[in-house]
């Protein structure tokens, strides 16, 4: 896994992120204790109604950035970003009102819900090589479970000897740092894309490949499996914790770091595994592991088990997740990568504003107990509808037919456009008026211009 740090593109994206990640950790323990000192014994509420900010950013903005973000030069752009939330963070310890915090992390995360999908659609630009790519995506989700186990801990050396105010002046000297790693390489610009008509369909032209794409709809199914789990895991740990199991802080943080730990150790053996089995079946498996989780914390464990039941809801989140951006990859045309990241992103946090809310209204209303076996119902239907959308038989490459049409569009002389010109259209990408007469072929298949639906199951051979 680590050899793929020997691209040097690839090295300094990469860590780019992983200061930009400890930053961001290193801000996310500041605003709890920036909302306590202007919030008082209300500073959860704060905090929820932030985190659920955060959310709506993310799903608001992220099908903006999918549709306009190729326009523009990839490395300016995520430079830029890296700049605004230096800025933003900044500001954070000047607040003085409880608004002031919601309109900040507003902006903040606007910044992040643009940044990450077009970080994301570069690395498989750079890494082209799809054993290169597992082995990238093993490494930034191992990056992402460092950051939780080890982020806390070091805010909390560091408040020994500094107030919590610096903490947001380290974070955005981490942006600083990750925008000078960014504009220090070339990266590759965004393939040219087809101007399409309208902003509700630039805007959702991600979100239709996504929808019409079997293994995606999978996917998405998967992301709510996914989000189930991790809500319970995340807005209840301290309840059971300190009020079930009537432990102490140091056990809240060791509960936490349990699913880091166990997704740690999936992203580090998953290359290997991958190498040799197809994502479907190590998806799914993830979606079992975490549902089993669930169901086993309707038995009320102790501390111990419930560390283990931790431990193999983060390794079953760590199955589905890893994978995740080689079926994206996979799903669309190199200019469509943009758009596809930013409607998982988009989509996949719609499934965590939902489930965020779900396990705390049930957990208060109904009772921990009650909340796992719900929660993990959740997650079980959902992993069985990713297994119904989600083909068995899912191959790359797909025979399939063309009905006759004319149309004019940007492209490139591939295998669908076999014509011949008159001199005046130009080089190539170019458009003009062609026509394509009825036919079937079979190549690598993707929803895009000339694929508008998917063949149906009975017509794969």
């Amino acid at each position: 896994m680590i050899g793929v740090l020997a691209h040097r593109v690839y090295r300094h994206l990469f860590f780019a992120q992983v200061i930009a990640l400890i930053g961001t950790g290193l801000s996310t323990v500041a605003l709890a204790l920036l909302a306590h000192d202007l919030a008082g014994g209300q500073a959860g509420v704060v905090l929820g109604t932030a985190l659920a900010i955060k959310m709506v950013a993310y799903v608001g903005i992220a099908p903006l950035v999918g549709a306009y973000a190729s326009r523009l030069p990839r490395r300016m752009l995520l430079v830029s970003l890296d700049l605004l939330r230096a800025a933003v963070v900044c500001a954070l310890p000047l607040v003085t009102e409880v608004w002031q915090i919601y309109l900040l992390i507003f902006l903040l995360n606007a910044c992040s819900a643009t940044f990450t999908p077009v970080f994301q659609a570069t690395i498989p630009d750079i890494l082209e090589d799809e054993d290169q790519y597992t082995r990238a995506s093993s490494l930034s989700r191992l990056a992402y479970d460092l950051e939780n186990l080890l982020s806390p801990m070091v805010a909390a050396a560091l408040l020994m000897v500094m107030s919590f105010d610096v903490l947001f002046v380290l974070n955005a000297l981490a942006f600083v740092i990750s925008a000078s790693l960014a504009i220090s390489v070339m990266l590759p610009e965004s393939q040219t894309l087809e101007e399409i008509p309208g902003v509700w369909r630039r805007v959702s032209h991600g979100l239709r490949i996504y929808l019409k794409t079997p293994r995606l709809r999978g996917l998405l199914a998967l992301n709510l499996a996914v989000s189930a789990a991790g809500a319970m895991q995340i807005v209840n740990t301290v309840v059971l914790v300190r009020s079930m199991l009537g432990l102490g802080e140091k056990e809240v943080a060791l509960a936490f770091s349990a699913a880091g730990g166990g997704s740690m150790l999936v992203a580090l053996l998953l290359p290997k595994i991958l190498d040799r089995v197809t994502e479907r079946p190590v998806m799914l498996l993830g979606g079992v592991m975490m549902a089993l989780s669930l169901y086993l914390g309707w038995l009320g464990p102790s501390f111990a088990g419930l560390v283990g039941l931790w431990l193999l809801l983060g390794a079953g989140a760590s199955l589905v997740m890893t994978p995740t951006g080689r079926l994206l990859k996979r799903s669309c045309q190199p200019e469509d990568r943009p758009a596809l990241f930013a409607a998982q992103f988009s989509l996949s946090h719609s499934c965590w504003l939902l489930t965020y809310t779900l396990a705390g209204w049930l957990g208060v209303n109904l009772g921990l107990t009650e909340t796992f076996v719900l929660l993990g119902t959740l997650a079980l239907t959902a992993t069985g509808l990713a297994m119904l959308a989600w083909p068995r038989r899912d191959p790359r490459e797909i025979a399939h037919e063309h009905s006759p049409i004319g149309h004019s569009h940007l492209h490139y002389h591939d295998e669908h456009h076999k014509h011949d010109h008159e001199g005046w259209e130009g080089p190539e990408p170019h458009r003009h008026s062609h026509h394509h007469s009825r036919g079937s072929h079979r190549h690598v298949f993707v929803i895009d211009d000339h694929h508008a639906h998917w063949p149906s199951q009975h017509k794969l051979r």
